[in-house]
C-alpha cells in the first residue's frame, strides 16, 4: 500500500478516478480502523488504498502477497506487532477491513491484478488502458448497484427523484442532514430512514432530528421525511395538522425505487 505514482497500485486507482469521476482519498486512514495494539499499546489506524467520499466506495487493490504466500513481502523471519509475520498480519488487516468497511456503512470493492491483464507474476506489465478501464468498470459497477444500508437506498432514490422534479441537491447548510436540495423559492432539508426491526421508533427519531435540523427560517423553507413505504404508517402518526404547522412532507419509497408523497 502507498506505493509510487508509476506502481500497478497508482495504475489501478488512476482507472478508478476515470470511470468514477471523482479523484480518490488515497490511503485514507478511518479513526474506527485499527490495526493490533503495539508494545504501548496504542492501536495504529490502517490505510485503504483509495476512498471515494461521492460513492461511498473503498477500493482495496491487493496483489499477489495478500493471497499467497511471498517471502520478499511476508518476512516470515520477522514478527509485528500482531505476534505474527508480515504475511499473517495482512491476512488479519485484510479481513478487518472487509468486515469493518461494511459495517461502516462503505461500498468496498476489492481488485486484483487477474482482474486486468497481467502476466504470471501478477504484474501490471503492457497497461492497455482501455481494456483494463473496461476491466475495472466490470469491478466497481456491481458494487455500486448496491447500497451499504437500506437508509442508502432510500436516500439515493430520493435524490433521483428530486432531481427528476426540478430540484437541484446541494451539499446540506447542515452537514448532518441526509439531502438538502433548492429550486427558485424553495429550499428542502430531508431526513430520511431506511428498513429496520423497529420502524415506530426509527420514525419517532427521525422527527426528532428533523426538529434539531431547524436552522434556516423563511417562507420558502420545508423539510421532508422520507422512508420505505413499509414504513409510511409509522412517519403518520405525527397529526396532519402538526406536519402542516412545521412544513413537514412524508415520503414513501417503495422497493423498487419509486417515491411518493403520503403525507
Amino acid at each position: 500500500m502507498g506505493r509510487g505514482t508509476d506502481s500497478d497500485e497508482a495504475y489501478v486507482l488512476d482507472l478508478c478516478d476515470e470511470h468514477l469521476g471523482e479523484t480518490a482519498e488515497r490511503q485514507r486512514r478511518f479513526d474506527w480502523l485499527r490495526g493490533d495494539p503495539g508494545t504501548d499499546g496504542r492501536r495504529a489506524r490502517l490505510p485503504v488504498d483509495g476512498y471515494w467520499p461521492g460513492h461511498k466506495l473503498v477500493v482495496e487493490y491487493r496483489e499477489r502477497q495478500h493471497h499467497e504466500a511471498v517471502p520478499f513481502f511476508d518476512k516470515p523471519d520477522r514478527l509485528t506487532v500482531s505476534g505474527v509475520h508480515r504475511g499473517e498480519q495482512r491476512a488479519r488487516y485484510d479481513a478487518r477491513r472487509d468486515s469493518e468497511i461494511p459495517a461502516h456503512k462503505l461500498r468496498l470493492a476489492v481488485i486484483r491484478p487477474e482482474d486486468l491483464d497481467a502476466d504470471p507474476r501478477g504484474r501490471l506489465r503492457r497497461r492497455d488502458r482501455r481494456a483494463d478501464l473496461a476491466a475495472v468498470a466490470a469491478v466497481l459497477d456491481p458494487v455500486l448497484r448496491t447500497w451499504p444500508s437500506d437508509e442508502d437506498r432510500v436516500v439515493d432514490a430520493f435524490r433521483t427523484w428530486l432531481a427528476a422534479d426540478g430540484w437541484t441537491v446541494v451539499p446540506p447548510t447542515d452537514p448532518y442532514a441526509d439531502l438538502e436540495a433548492v429550486r427558485p423559492g424553495e429550499r428542502l432539508i430531508a431526513e430520511a430512514k431506511g428498513r429496520t426491526s423497529a420502524p415506530g421508533i426509527d420514525a419517532d427519531i427521525a422527527y426528532g432530528q428533523i426538529l434539531r435540523r431547524m436552522t434556516a427560517s423563511g417562507p420558502g423553507v420545508r423539510y421532508a421525511l422520507v422512508v420505505p413505504v413499509s414504513a409510511a404508517d409509522h412517519a403518520l402518526r405525527v397529526p396532519e395538522h402538526v406536519r402542516r404547522m412545521l412544513g413537514i412532507t412524508v415520503y414513501a419509497v417503495d422497493p423498487d425505487g419509486a417515491v411518493a408523497v403520503v403525507g
